[in-house]
């Protein structure tokens, strides 16, 4: 569950999270996917505190990428 609300500054920190790696990260939300790259994207699904999201990932690093998302995710703060 999201500790808070995927607002700019959330949003900034986990497409840092997302450009170490090569895979492709999406988060998907209520049906809505987005690109974990995109703030934009990300800040679009308008996904609040305690909301379920999931995390795919597709690559030759997407379990590393995954699970960085995933933390990046349980830690907004």
């Amino acid at each position: 569950m999201l500790p808070e609300d995927l607002h700019a500054r959330p949003a900034g920190a986990l497409v840092r999270v997302a450009a170490r790696f090569r895979s492709t990260v999406e988060v998907i939300f209520n049906e809505k996917r987005a690109n974990a790259r995109s703030v934009l994207a990300i800040m679009g699904l308008n996904a609040t505190a305690g909301s379920t999201v999931l995390v795919r990932a597709d690559g030759d690093d997407a379990d590393e990428a995954a699970a960085a998302v995933v933390l990046a995710l349980s830690a907004v703060a």
